[in-house]
């Protein structure tokens, strides 16, 4: 379903950002992500020699690629900076190699932004390891799904249960796939109006 009819309006900044994953010979696993911003007007760079930046050409433009296993350990990192508004920008991008020896689960992105937060890092490399992270996640899913095997026979609750909407433990997916762990099934409360009609005889009398 499309998004509703806009008002009256004009383009003036495109960001792009593609991720992919790839599955090596190795056995490990390659994830990229890219960054492309662009303009639609001439914009006007105040680096230390101003320059004006034509519309449609890259503002910035930079990959992140990092090497994991299937735990999800990254063994591998590098960052490159091709299109910066500064000169200086692409001196910081060897520091994403702080990135090896890491694990993406949760506190990941608590972990980069004490990283690479403020002066330390840039921020555009640094809200892509937000996809980044994602894209491993997706990337290698099938062949962590069935190393845990949690589907119908599973002995352990599938970390996937109560992650997003879809997954609810108490909806339809659920149900059908892990019926085991389906919240469904719980007896119905009674209802309020029930409670008040039924006799007091075991209740205290009020002091």
């Amino acid at each position: 379903m499309p998004l509703p009819t806009p008002a009256a309006r004009k383009l003036k900044h495109t960001r792009r950002v593609i991720c992919e994953g790839y599955e090596r010979e190795d056995g490990l696993w390659d994830i990229e992500a890219f960054l492309l911003d662009t303009k639609s007007f001439d914009l006007q760079i105040r680096d230390l020699n101003p320059r004006t930046l034509p519309a449609g050409e890259a503002l910035h433009g930079m990959s992140i690629r990092i090497t994991v296993d299937l735990e999800l350990n990254i063994l591998d990192a590098v960052a490159t900076m091709d299109h910066t508004p500064f000169k200086q920008c692409p001196a910081i991008a060897s520091a994403y190699r702080q990135l090896i020896g890491l694990k993406i689960q949760p506190g990941f992105t608590k972990q980069t932004k004490a990283l690479f937060a403020g002066r330390s890092g840039c921020t555009h490399l640094l809200e892509l390891l937000g996809p980044l992270a994602t894209a491993a996640f997706q990337s290698t899913h099938q062949e962590r799904e069935k190393a845990a095997n949690f589907w119908q026979d599973s002995d352990e609750r599938p970390p996937l249960l109560d992650t997003c909407h879809a997954l609810a433990a108490d909806g339809p997916i659920v149900k059908k796939h892990w019926p085991h762990y389906h919240q469904g099934n719980q007896p119905e409360a009674i209802p309020v109006t029930n409670l008040e009609q039924e006799p007091r005889c075991n209740q205290p009398e009020p002091a």
